[in-house]
């Protein structure tokens, strides 16, 4: 059993950690005034300048498949990648990437939507989730009737990521109500000029999600993503295969603020001495350390099971589950032993720690993982005691 990266893996991490310490971190200054000022995020010029970075040191597509440009560095580099640029809450990712599912188009849908999206010209989001219809996918109520060779989409989706910027949207929707997720439910390709509208919501973190309302929009019939009555399982596909990319980046940021406690203890003077001569302190820099490197390999082992081709979608609950729980005990521990400052918004601590409590609802809450979990083991899908398997 090798746990070792090879030269050329080492290399690429190195690579990417430089990266981010160099051209991503001077940026978060900038990001914390922004917000203070009521602006999001950083300059939309910043950004492409940043990615235009990216792309020239060859981050451009990283588990994108050769054949569109990418590097394809496979499941395991890309959680190790995502664990670096974890390390800094600049809203800031490699380009050159498209959700999986894309890759389900046909000929003219890469065309349209698959190649553009790659080449950074065009910008998707995923519309599963209902007001109604949260961690229990199977109960969207949106509707899709057939009208000629169109379909008449009318429903309401929430929380989606990056639906007030997308100019298209991944939607599912009920084309056979009998059958429901079960060969009913159909995933388009939707323009925003077809007629679909967003809405901001607010969030008490810098994640910005919109509410998108279907009202009467008319969708080509060329524009069903895969086959009529299987989006379910294409929903599925889409959130199951990266569940493990959610711990990766939480390891990152708590690495990265463990190493902040660890450097303001030794600093911060109390009753005459440095606080990490205190067991207090030592306990909780200790418990953090110790719950990072569980997490990590947790993590390692799902990005490893989707890499052999296994089923990893239980270890990737037991991640996503432990990485998300791990992250908030952390910043928690690395507010505390900062004190008054880390409560202020001078430091980024505040921030990550509203940042990092969004990991235990999305993609699945931590309530959600654990009935996946109870349910393997009760049913016996999984079995415990076997190693390597």
């Amino acid at each position: 059993m090798d746990f070792s990266l090879s030269a050329e893996e080492r290399q690429i991490r190195d690579t990417v950690r430089a990266f981010v310490e160099k051209e991503v971190m001077p940026l978060e200054p900038e990001v914390l005034r922004n917000e203070r000022a009521g602006r999001p995020g950083l300059d939309p010029r910043v950004l492409r300048e940043l990615r235009d970075k990216a792309r020239r040191s060859g981050f451009w597509g990283i588990n994108t498949p050769e054949e569109y440009g990418g590097a394809a560095l496979g499941p395991l580099m890309s959680a190790i990648v995502a664990m670096e640029t974890g390390r800094t809450f600049v809203p800031f990712s490699f380009g050159g990437t498209a959700d999986n599912i894309l890759y389900a188009c046909d000929e003219a849908q890469k065309r349209a939507y698959l190649v553009p999206t790659i080449e950074g010209e065009r910008r998707s989001c995923f519309a599963i989730t209902e007001p109604g219809a949260g961690s229990d996918a199977r109960s969207i109520r949106t509707r899709a009737v057939r009208d000629g060779d169109d379909w008449v989409i009318n429903g309401e989706k929430t929380f989606i990521t990056g639906g007030n910027e997308a100019d298209f949207v991944m939607v599912f929707a009920v084309t056979d109500p009998e059958l429901g997720a079960d060969g009913g439910v159909t995933c388009f390709l939707v323009d925003r000029d077809m007629g679909w509208k967003s809405e901001p919501i607010p969030t008490m973190g810098e994640w910005g999600p919109a509410s998108l309302v279907f009202e009467d929009v008319r969708v080509p019939g060329a524009n069903v993503l895969g086959e009529v009555g299987k989006g379910f399982e294409l929903a599925m596909r889409w959130i199951g295969q990266g569940r493990y990319m959610i711990p990766a980046r939480a390891i990152g940021a708590a690495e990265r603020m463990l190493q902040m406690a660890v450097d303001y203890a030794k600093v911060r003077v109390s009753m005459g001495h440095p606080i990490a001569d205190y067991q207090a302190i030592q306990w909780m820099i200790a418990d953090s350390q110790v719950e990072i490197e569980a997490a990590k390999w947790l993590t390692l082992y799902a990005a490893w099971r989707v890499r052999e081709g296994l089923d990893a979608r239980h270890a990737s609950s037991i991640a996503k589950l432990n990485g998300a729980t791990m992250a908030n005990r952390v910043v928690d521990r690395v507010l505390q032993i900062h004190g008054g400052m880390g409560y202020t918004k001078e430091l980024p601590i505040e921030r990550w720690y509203r940042e990092l409590r969004l990991l235990r609802i999305f993609e699945g809450t931590d309530e959600i993982q654990r009935r996946t979990i109870a349910r393997n083991l009760l049913k016996g899908h999984v079995r415990l005691g076997l190693v390597g398997e």
